[in-house]
């Protein structure tokens, strides 16, 4: 038993000492300062907003030293970028808004976004502004309208950018009121960002030693040999990210009713149909979360609604044609409000809806075929129909037809013997009138 509680000893002993040797140098590994990264693509929506939520919470738990957003968007609702904003401004670790990748840019709202970090940074081949309102349908709204609205977003922008100068609230103004955009290095040069940075790299080994103000104090960031990782998005913020893609979007609500007229021209399956209505509530979802131009989204309904509508009252193409054009014209500003500015790509634009009209083609073909066969059931698929005469017509007698067994009368009252063949001229009730097959 001695022998026992000895080895036990010894080798709780070896654990610790394993212990002290392997994890404070673990730890030491780990002591470093830790920035973490998050990509914060496309629209500005409440998925965005619902992203950056768990990044900051995440770099919080971290006690990262900072949090680096990867911006590019072209813009989105106001109300919502508010929000993004306020959550950027309450946060309790640094947030630095990095515009990136080159070739990307923060357009209209992203502008706001950028401004509101506590440090900004961009890629080169990036560009930032482009921050005037507009009508909902991409027009100039009056000067009153536009007065108003002008002036709480320079309020707004300026009390983002007070700490940086002159120069850079002059230029912030401009961009609401002359939709003015900067590339990375006029940005630099204004003051309305703090670095031009090759990569996330770049930025961090830049950020070292700069000060910011969080929650109303000065912070000194050290990055210098930082641990850099990488905050996700889950599974489902991926999916809906793409959903929200102005372009996804359009072709699911396309795909949708593509699918229900389908189901219109062969009624009986149902899968189309089911189909159909998933993508359109998924597509209705999507422009949900999107600011639309709903004179856009009037139009396309319009067009989907004359293709249907060509497959019932036949006008040998002028509904298709009218449809085309309210889709096309209807795609062309459906994403061009006040707040936002998409542009679809022209392909998606035409071949959609030439897609759904050769369908619509395909199907009023089918229509018509199906219009010029013989009945096939009914009273109506009875005349014409040959049988045999089973008990002899003088005039009166039975026929077999289809297979059933009828009372018939010879049309002209001549009798006909048993096993001629005769067709059937009328049907009155469940009596045959027939008269001799040639």
């Amino acid at each position: 038993m001695a022998r026992l509680n000895l080895a036990a000893g010894i080798i709780l002993t070896l654990l610790i000492a394993l212990w002290y040797w392997t994890v404070p140098g673990a730890l030491a590994q780990q002591s470093g300062p830790q920035i973490l990264v998050a990509d914060v693509k496309g629209p500005v929506t409440p998925i965005m907003l619902s992203f950056i939520e768990r990044a900051i919470v995440e770099a919080d738990a971290r006690n990262a030293e900072a949090l680096i957003l990867r911006l590019d968007t072209p813009g989105g609702e106001i109300s919502m970028t508010k929000r993004i904003i306020q959550t950027m401004i309450a946060a309790d670790v640094p947030v630095v808004v990095y515009v990136w990748p080159p070739g990307g840019g923060a357009i209209s709202a992203g502008t706001f976004i950028t401004m509101a970090a506590h440090a900004n940074a961009m890629a080169p081949n990036t560009s930032i502004g482009a921050a005037s309102p507009v009508g909902g349908s991409g027009e100039d709204i009056d000067d009153t309208l536009r007065s108003k609205v002008e002036n709480m977003l320079i309020a707004d922008m300026k009390g983002l950018t007070d700490r940086r100068g002159e120069k850079a609230i002059e230029w912030v103004e401009k961009a609401i009121t002359e939709a003015k955009a900067a590339t990375a290095q006029e940005a630099l040069e204004i003051g309305i960002i703090d670095f031009i940075a090759d990569d996330v790299d770049d930025l961090v080994e830049q950020l070292d030693g700069f000060t910011v103000k969080v929650g109303g104090e000065d912070i000194t960031l050290h990055t210098h040999n930082a641990d850099i990782s990488y905050f996700e998005q889950t599974s489902l913020e991926s999916v809906l990210g793409i959903i929200t893609n102005p372009s996804i979007a359009l072709l699911l609500i396309s795909l949708g009713s593509l699918a229900l007229v389908y189901e219109i021209i062969h009624p009986g399956g149902y899968m189309s149909g089911i189909i159909g209505v998933i993508l359109l509530l998924i597509g209705f979802y999507a422009i949900g979360q999107l600011p639309v131009n709903y004179a856009g989204l009037g139009l396309i309904l319009l067009g989907i609604a004359l293709f249907v509508a060509e497959l019932f009252t036949p006008t040998f193409g002028a509904l298709t044609a009218g449809g085309l054009a309210a889709f096309i014209f209807g795609a062309l500003i459906l994403f061009n409000t006040s707040e936002f500015a998409y542009d679809i790509p022209l392909p998606s634009i035409i071949g959609i809806p030439l897609g759904m009209a050769a369908i619509m083609a395909f199907g009023f073909r089918k229509i018509m075929q199906a219009r010029k066969l013989p009945p096939a059931t009914g009273q109506e698929a009875m005349i014409g129909a040959t049988g045999t005469v089973k008990i002899p017509l003088d005039p009166k007698g039975s026929v077999l037809v289809w297979g059933e067994r009828w009372e018939a009368v010879s049309q002209d009252g001549q009798p006909i013997s048993a096993g001629e063949q005769v067709e059937v001229t009328e049907m009155k009730g469940f009596r045959l009138k027939v008269k001799k097959a040639q």
